[in-house]
């Protein structure tokens, strides 16, 4: 069987936009800067950084996949995939370059990653049913030499490392909503991340609550900053923004 994916919902936005809007957070000024606050206080928690959210959320994901073959939605939309992966062939990502999917969701960057011919995928999420959905879309679309673990990425304690890619599609989002130990959560993604990259390794991030000003601040110790992807832009009040920023780092030591 086939994996219906052209029935997936590709709203082309993120779905956390109604709890944030990107607006407020634009102006921060020059992130290398100490006194510079706004990257930590742009908005308030939500449900969307709890797991009990996305258990549910992903829970009721794969009973409609069983029922009707619909893998839900695509974060950001299909362009934010075909973005990164136009990103990747520039750069010359190799073919079996070691590829982190982190917060995988439904598989969905999964499946394109191994239709453009990479051919050493991981994916891992903390919501057990994210973890069976996935691997029932992959199963589906019959590509079942994937790597897929139910992980907490902040807590994986060595166990992920030696990536040359790392992707994230709004999993550092959720971990900026949770209403507990939100400032903690930040700082243990950047840990995670430095540990799972190999030197001059490559992660890539599309955020919708994040400006690039502020992803640079937050990922500077240790990382190097890359370049900006092009996003859809808006004009509001003689001001030009962005909804979604997507940005590459290199890890470097």
């Amino acid at each position: 069987m086939q994996a219906r994916s052209g029935t997936a919902r590709s709203h082309g936005k993120c779905r956390r936009r109604v709890f944030t809007s990107m607006e407020d957070t634009r102006g921060c000024g020059d992130a290398t800067d100490p006194g510079n606050k706004c990257s930590d206080n742009d908005f308030g928690p939500s449900k969307l950084g709890t797991k009990e959210h996305w258990d549910d959320a992903y829970e009721k994901e794969l009973e409609t996949f069983k029922d009707i073959g619909d893998i839900g939605d695509i974060w950001f939309g299909e362009e934010s995939m075909s973005r990164v992966l136009r990103w990747m062939e520039r750069a010359e990502i190799p073919e079996n370059a070691a590829i982190l999917d982190i917060g995988t969701g439904n598989g969905a960057f999964l499946v394109e990653l191994a239709k453009h011919g990479y051919r050493n995928l991981s994916g891992i999420d903390y919501s057990p049913a994210s973890v069976e959905l996935a691997r029932n879309v992959l199963q589906a679309e019959d590509l079942t030499d994937v790597t897929l673990k139910e992980m907490d990425f902040l807590n994986h304690q060595g166990q992920l490392k030696d990536f040359d890619v790392c992707i994230d599609k709004g999993t550092f989002d959720a971990i900026s909503l949770n209403p507990h130990n939100t400032d903690e959560g930040k700082e243990l993604y950047v840990q995670a991340l430095k540990d799972a990259l190999k030197d001059k390794g490559f992660f890539t991030i599309t955020s919708c609550n994040w400006t690039k000003e502020q992803l640079r601040h937050r990922f500077t110790e240790g990382f190097e900053f890359v370049q900006e992807l092009p996003t859809p832009s808006f004009q509001f009040g003689g001001e030009r923004g962005n909804t979604v920023s997507a940005l590459i780092f290199k890890r470097v030591h």
